[in-house]
């Protein structure tokens, strides 16, 4: 039987980088809402960049990500791809980390992401946020600080 697999361009998805964190090994990711065919896996799958797979929160409003992390991680780079195809909008996120088993947060950067459709629709974001002993990593989206009732989303998060 002939062996095989479908390659994709690596200008539609990076390659995987030597030392990112695999969440799905190392962490409970809980997340306020997501749309059936946009669940929060998508966030962490190898379908990056531009086109890639996504999540979309289930609802309008505000939305938290909070990635509990089985042990103590060492996080020094957090890279995030969000793109917005269909409204004109404004999300800002907030990042956090604990320490202390979510008790409490130390907020590492806030950032606005401005979209509009068809012209802006994709933002990356590469961050030094050197931290030890993360035991919960968390996102606060507001999708519009305009107000805009839209839904939160996310391309891709990569921890490393």
């Amino acid at each position: 039987m002939l062996r095989k697999q479908i390659i994709r361009p690596t200008t539609a998805i990076p390659a995987p980088t030597p030392g990112e964190i695999d969440i799905a090994a190392v962490a409970t990711v809980l997340v306020t809402s997501e749309a059936a065919e946009h669940p929060m896996d998508h966030a962490f799958d190898d379908n990056r960049g531009p086109g890639g797979s996504r999540w979309v929160a289930g609802e309008p409003g505000e939305q938290v990500l909070i990635l509990a992390i089985d042990a103590p991680q060492a996080i020094r780079r957090v890279v995030l791809e969000v793109e917005e195809w269909e409204v004109a909008r404004t999300q800002e996120l907030q990042l956090g980390v604990s320490s202390d088993g979510g008790t409490t947060y130390r907020e590492v950067l806030m950032q606005e992401y401005n979209f509009s459709p068809p012209g802006t629709t994709f933002e990356r974001e590469d961050w030094a946020a050197p931290a030890d002993g993360v035991t919960h990593l968390r996102l606060q989206i507001r999708p519009d600080k305009g107000g805009t009732p839209c839904r939160a989303t996310i391309t891709s998060l990569v921890l490393r």
